[in-house]
């Protein structure tokens, strides 16, 4: 099987479980994290179950000598977290709270056919290329050494 094969099926049963686990209905999202209000605590559960998959699956990579379809793992580092990726997550984590969308669920319910995750998406395009622009302006203002 080719690798991109693989990253589609992948790609695909993510979507699938998506859907099947409501993630990508922003109401059940926005209940999920309404701790104060109508909580709705049902979401617990697809933490849980995603925590015990990748534990699997690192567990299983552990075991392995190197990937499948790649030449070798790629993990984050201990120092990969920065001020860059900390903005990044409190940012999206804004957004995911004030929405109720987030890439991967938008992208499903996008395929679904769903007008509103249709103009998110766009949004949130918009918002990265954005971003680029905005971090590019401030490299060329920085000092060259």
């Amino acid at each position: 099987m080719s690798r991109t094969l693989v990253a589609l099926v992948a790609g695909l049963l993510f979507g699938l479980g998506l859907m099947v686990s409501q993630m990508v209905s922003p109401a059940k999202v926005l209940g999920f994290l309404d701790l104060t209000g109508d909580w709705d605590p049902s979401l617990i559960f697809v933490i849980l179950g995603a925590l015990l998959v990748a534990a699997a699956g690192y567990r299983l990579g552990a075991l392995r000598g190197a990937p499948v379809y790649a030449s070798a793992y790629s993990a984050p580092g201990r120092g990969s977290i920065d001020r860059r990726l900390m903005i990044g997550a409190v940012l999206f984590g804004i957004g995911w709270g004030l929405v109720g969308y987030c890439p991967g669920p938008v992208l499903a319910s996008v395929a679904l056919g769903n007008s509103t995750a249709l103009l998110f998406l766009v949004w949130m395009l918009v918002g990265m290329i954005a971003f680029r622009g905005f971090e590019w302006l401030i490299s060329r203002r920085e000092p060259k050494t």
